[in-house]
């Protein structure tokens, strides 16, 4: 991918409030243990700027006004951590000039490696101010998007690739990735993600890994799939089944970072059965997980309170009571996390509720858009100022 070399075939999604750089640690240590012994014999230095041996690892969606603006929670979010092998960061923006001088901070700082655009988010308050999975439907901005991006990197003068994270498109009758992923990869990309969902299906029903075959056929720069893999026998499958030159893992790696030990595992031939942690193991994984975020937060109260989702989705399918879990959701410190944890039975082994899908599928819903949308594959002049103008900082920042 550019001057950047993915040992193993894999990356980690930016999730919003969820990959940040405790969570992308934990998952990048996890996919490195999946490698063999011969590999990790030759594991590099961190921040090797051109080596990912376990795949990368992409923060959180940063909205690039917000950065411009040097918003101090966005400033957070975009701070690599400083064992990171590759730093990869993806960019939100709807305004083209606010997203070249967004990448030409990221670049000069080095706080990039690799910088990933996000055309698949499917959140209405995204995709009504025509962000989003929403943006590819208007070719020119697009366009003018991507362009500007690549400029801002070259401005810089360092190689840092720029790759596209697509959905199939709105709905089935307005789809946008054959020509978003063309105009993509015209434009200079390194890579094209696909997710095989449209916008209106959001994370419902089944992902269509025939789309992303289908693009890869059509491309020559590497086609990455992302939708449904939730195991490393699912990253094999979808491998098989669609040719793409890596796989892309979201909500299949909520509460189970070792998935990428899996995924890294089958992908690169390593001999090694897949992760089946025992409670008591899952705890040590939540007590690591609480003192990274410690770290990264600006109170061990805050730490506490972004690790509330996470232990929800640790504790999946273990025989747990209602109350003990609701304690769990509740604690402020480290200390009465450890004491909670300690309370359970830790003996218990991995369940097999813990496996397969992750996150809320739920139904198709609603596309949210601007008043005229898909009235034009085009936007007018007084569009795209209203466009730019109503960008959210969808970072929280």
């Amino acid at each position: 991918m550019g001057p950047i070399e993915l040992w193993a075939p894999v990356l980690l999604s930016p999730m919003a409030g969820v990959t940040d750089q405790p969570f992308r640690r934990l998952c990048r240590e996890f996919g490195e243990a999946g490698l063999s012994q011969d590999l990790q014999t030759q594991l590099p230095a961190a921040h090797a700027h051109v080596d990912a041996p376990a795949g990368l690892y992409v923060c959180e969606m940063i909205t690039a006004r917000a950065l411009v603006e040097d918003n101090a929670k966005t400033r957070q979010m975009v701070a690599p951590d400083p064992r990171e092998r590759v730093r990869s960061v993806q960019l939100y923006g709807t305004d083209p000039h606010v997203l070249e001088q967004a990448t030409r901070i990221l670049v000069q700082n080095a706080w990039a490696d690799h910088i990933d655009l996000n055309f698949g988010c499917p959140v209405p308050k995204v995709t009504r101010k025509g962000g989003g999975a929403a943006l590819p439907w208007k070719l020119d901005l697009f366009t003018d998007i991507v362009r500007a991006v690549r400029a801002g990197v070259k401005q810089v003068g360092r190689d840092v690739p720029v790759t596209v994270k697509l959905r199939i498109g709105i709905d089935s009758e307005h789809t946008t990735f054959r020509d978003a992923a063309q105009i993509a990869q015209d434009t200079g990309v390194a890579a094209v993600a696909l997710h095989g969902r449209t916008q209106q299906q959001h994370y419902s029903g089944e992902a269509d890994w025939d789309a992303i075959a289908e693009l890869k056929s059509l491309l020559s720069i590497p086609v990455f799939g992302n939708g449904d893999v939730f195991s490393g026998a699912d990253a094999q499958k979808m491998l098989d089944h669609t040719g793409v030159d890596a796989i892309v893992v979201g909500r299949g790696a909520q509460g189970r970072p070792w998935i990428f030990h899996d995924i890294v595992a089958a992908l690169t031939g390593a001999n090694k059965p897949e992760a089946a942690p025992t409670l008591k193991e899952v705890a040590e994984v939540i007590v690591k997980h609480a003192e990274l975020m410690i770290e990264y937060s600006r109170s061990e109260e805050d730490a506490m309170r972004n690790m509330r989702k996470h232990i929800g989705w640790y504790l999946r399918g273990f025989s747990i009571g209602g109350q003990q879990r609701l304690t769990l959701q509740r604690v402020n410190t480290l200390s009465e996390l450890v004491g909670q944890l300690q309370s359970l039975d830790l003996q218990q082994p991995y369940p097999q509720a813990a496996r397969g899908r992750r996150g809320r599928a739920g139904k198709p819903k609603k596309t949210h858009l601007p008043a005229g949308w898909l009235d034009s594959r085009t936007l007018s002049t007084a569009g795209r100022r209203d466009v730019a103008l109503n960008e959210t900082h969808a970072d929280g920042g």
